[in-house]
């Protein structure tokens, strides 16, 4: 992200806001309509990046903050793009980025990469540089929502955090089709560290885990 520094402040100049809350104190692409009765009605703040935010306009909450998290330079320009309505450049993304934004500007944000860092090294303890024959691991979006939550909230609480490994064909999500294998196989995240670390914050009653083993 040193490298986007200047992304970065040409797409926060675009944006209303960099506040997370404003003076009325008013998390991937896991959707809500149809799921309330498993994951309420209520989305403060959804994080996401360019191949994972929603681009159909049944997923729009006006009330919801949408967070960009930046994993590379394609990222922002992505964002910084879209809002100025230029024409999207869709090479580097592991998939093909959404070509519109159902969010509104003011609902718009990026996350400050500290919180990613903080993620990876600090909670996660990911080395800094990775082997030439590994990819370089980063931290999955529900690990960086969890972070942010720690300096953002009183109390943090979990509900759906675990990987069933012992069964491949299990669900992965709440909602389509995609099943544990997918996450197994996975080289761009470290899931036995993210078991680890959710365990350890458990156990030390960190958060309270709401999902029932």
């Amino acid at each position: 992200m040193r490298t986007s520094a200047e992304y970065f402040r040409l797409a926060l100049s675009k944006l209303q806001s960099c506040d997370l809350f404003d003076e009325f104190d008013k998390m991937n692409n896991g959707p809500v309509l149809g799921h309330e009765e498993e994951v309420g009605r209520r989305t403060t703040f959804r994080l996401f990046y360019p191949e994972s935010v929603f681009s159909d306009p049944i997923h729009n909450d006006p009330n919801t903050t949408a967070i960009l998290t930046a994993f590379k330079p394609h990222d922002l320009r992505w964002l910084l793009d879209l809002l100025m309505g230029n024409k999207i450049n869709t090479n580097g993304f592991w998939k093909k980025p959404a070509l519109n934004l159902i969010y509104k500007p003011y609902q718009i944000r990026i996350l400050d990469p500290f919180i990613i860092r903080t993620a990876a090294y600090e909670l996660l303890h990911f080395p800094k540089v990775f082997p030439k024959n590994q990819k370089p691991k980063h931290p999955t979006t529900g690990i960086i929502a969890i972070t942010l939550a720690f300096y953002i909230c009183h109390e943090v609480h979990l509900a759906g955090f675990k990987y069933n490994f012992s069964d491949l064909k299990s669900p992965l999500h709440y909602y389509g089709n995609a099943t544990m294998s997918l996450m197994n196989k996975n080289a761009y995240h470290n899931v036995t560290a993210e078991q680890l670390f959710l365990k350890d914050i458990i156990e030390k009653n960190l958060v309270i885990n709401l999902t029932q083993d």
